[in-house]
């Protein structure tokens, strides 16, 4: 497989599902962090450490029945930033293995669900996604890699301490569980802090779209756990199912709020959002999510019929920067960006045969009262 085939779509197939969570459950995913005992962690090894590294395990998929034929390999140093920041916005790879020029590389299964990321912060990070909130089978999948690669590679672990990783905070089972989840009606009604507050507490952590460091984008967070030492992957995976569908609960009683007390203020704010985002001529990346954000709301309430949550999500993959530059063809500067994104969503929802609920005098109050 070549790279193109893994930059042409902004969502892989696996993506439109459309079930009991997906109207707030945008995807989950498992990752296992996983080093190769006798070899420095990459923060600190040689190049040539790293080679090793990589050829051991690329020899050991190519050398596994089951894995041999799933999966292409691509390292990090002969794809352009371009591409790599692609990949990154596809969530195929991390912001940090982007920069690993002379070390990294990936293993991306056909169909994009799963991602094998050598000389990360890890020597081996096994990142396994499905749409919606599956955590079970994302884990299950994971596991069996895990297995599978286990039994050719020589894994640092020891009885005391679990698997050993680069950072401290994933000692123990490496796993790391995160659950992406569109909250809007918790952001407007002002309960994100609490929520924020309250998972720290709990061991958890509440992150943007792209993860460690990065910013909330259209209403987008990543919920995920920050210990794996001393709890075993069941327990792990038993937390972050019950917080998730706490958070769900809240948000699903949040938007009930807003529809019974300022069902005005959301109509319009919904469809101001769709009129901006279909006439608009020059959109930032930033007013692109919100919009974006405000419709799917619409849609998940009904004040909107014809438009998928899917295509949504598609959209917001297809307005980032690396992505929209590989839909024009073209290196953009920023303002030419906001011009071209603006664009590619007018082109995208002007050919949705969408409709408005019927206006019926909804309550009046404001939305940030509720």
């Amino acid at each position: 497989m070549m790279i193109e085939s893994f930059l042409e779509r902004a969502t892989p197939a696996w993506m439109y599902v459309e079930d009991d969570y997906s109207d707030i459950v945008i995807s989950t995913r498992i990752r296992l962090a996983r080093n190769l005992d006798g070899y420095r962690f990459p923060l600190v090894f040689s190049e040539n450490e790293a080679l090793q590294v990589e050829q051991a395990v690329t020899h050991a998929v190519s050398d596994s029945p089951t894995l041999q034929n799933d999966y292409a390999y691509f390292a990090i140093k002969d794809l352009t930033p371009l591409q790599r920041q692609i990949l990154v916005e596809k969530h195929l790879i991390s912001p940090q293995l982007a920069k690993k020029e002379q070390v990294g590389s990936i293993l991306l299964s056909e169909d994009e669900s799963v991602s094998i990321m050598v000389n990360e912060e890890d020597h081996l990070r096994i990142q396994c996604m499905t749409a919606s909130f599956q955590l079970q089978r994302a884990y299950e999948q994971a596991n069996k890699i895990d297995r599978i690669l286990e039994k050719a590679l020589p894994y640092a672990f020891r009885d005391t301490f679990g698997y050993l990783t680069s950072c401290p905070t994933n000692i123990g089972t490496g796993l790391r569980a995160s659950v992406m989840m569109h909250l809007p009606a918790l952001t407007l009604t002002g309960q994100m802090n609490q929520i924020i507050n309250a998972m720290t507490r709990l061991g958890m952590t509440v992150r943007g779209i792209y993860g460690e460091g990065s910013e909330n984008l259209g209403n987008i967070y990543q919920v995920s756990n920050q210990i794996t030492l001393g709890k075993t992957e069941e327990d792990i995976l038993t937390d972050i199912q019950s917080v998730a569908e706490k958070i769900i609960q809240k948000e699903r009683h949040a938007r009930g709020k807003l529809m019974e007390k300022a069902e005005l203020a959301l109509e319009d704010r919904v469809y101001r959002a769709l009129g901006t985002l279909t006439h608009a001529r020059i959109l930032t990346s930033e007013e692109a999510a919100t919009c974006l954000s405000n419709v799917r709301l619409g849609v998940d309430l009904q004040l909107i019929t014809g438009i998928q949550a899917t295509t949504l999500n598609e959209c917001v993959v297809s307005m980032q920067p690396a992505f929209l530059q590989h839909y024009a063809g073209e290196v953009l500067p920023p303002a030419e960006r906001d011009r071209v994104r603006a664009k590619m969503l007018r082109e995208v929802l002007l050919a949705q045969k969408y409709t408005n609920k019927p206006m019926n005098g909804g309550k009046g109050e404001d939305l940030y009262d509720v």
